[in-house]
């Protein structure tokens, strides 16, 4: 092991809105990937959302309020790490434009942004990790989402990772990387698109025959579980066991699916 690798590094580990009020299982096993793979990993108290929603509607006002906090928040920690491409894209390639025009900010903001790192892409590309001593029984497949994949590159890394646990196969899903519809308040601004987005995903995820349906972002996993449950109610298909990635990864897979347990 190189001596970079070697040296325990503080992680600030950024939970997310999502993580944090529907499914705390999945910041657990981001803590337990983290540790095992060497960090010391702290999840500051103050932290708060990253203001995507605020920055999505075109409120900068709020988005940069937040994003200071943000930033006084993570910025004395040696990488800061967020189990969401999406908070994360947000991060690190938004809050450097948020405050173009405000040069210390910027500074700061893109300090951190050097910084942050998405989940996954973190232990793979970062800490080297190649494989987890994990086991999940069964075939699943995988949903590119759009910030992690567009904004931040993680395309091979959950898929690497995967490789290693014991009894799972993938199955690559058609349209991986097309949305799933959900884009944060995209999908409240055009429900009604937003729900055809939907729909073509749920079909081609059935498609797959996969047992079990994974993806890096909850507000994806969110979506697609949604729809997968009603889809069951109303026409009978295959039931499809929703998770973070992160979950089967750290071989946490104790909580009901998502969208089993009141989500």
């Amino acid at each position: 092991m190189s001596e970079a690798l070697s040296k325990k590094p503080r992680v600030g580990l950024f939970v997310t809105c999502l993580v944090d009020l529907y499914r705390p299982s999945v910041g657990f096993a981001a803590v337990k990937l983290l540790e095992q793979a060497g960090c010391a990993v702290e999840v500051p108290t103050l932290q708060t959302c990253c203001g995507q929603p605020a920055f999505n509607s075109g409120d900068r006002a709020d988005t940069k309020t937040i994003a200071r906090n943000v930033i006084a928040v993570f910025e004395g920690y040696d990488f800061t790490v967020v189990p969401s491409g999406s908070c994360g894209g947000m991060i690190k390639e938004h809050y450097p434009e948020l405050f173009a025009d405000e040069p210390d900010w910027a500074q700061r903001a893109k300090r951190l942004a050097a910084r942050t790192w998405e989940l996954i892409s973190f232990l793979h590309d970062v800490r080297e990790i190649d494989s987890v001593a994990a086991q999940y029984d069964g075939v699943v497949t995988y949903h590119d989402s759009c910030s992690g994949l567009r904004e931040l590159g993680v395309k091979h890394q959950p898929r690497d990772l995967l490789a290693s646990v014991r009894g799972l196969k993938l199955q690559e899903l058609p349209g991986a990387e097309v949305c799933c519809g959900f884009g944060g308040t995209f999908c409240v601004k055009y429900p009604e698109i937003s729900d055809k987005m939907v729909q073509a995903k749920a079909e081609d995820i059935l498609g797959t025959g996969a047992g079990t349906l994974l993806a890096g972002d909850l507000g994806c996993l969110l979506n697609m579980a949604g729809k997968l449950k009603r889809m069951r109610s109303e026409q009978g298909v295959a039931a499809v066991k929703v998770r973070h990635v992160a979950e089967v990864l750290a071989g946490m897979t104790g909580a009901p699916p998502i969208g089993e347990a009141g989500e």
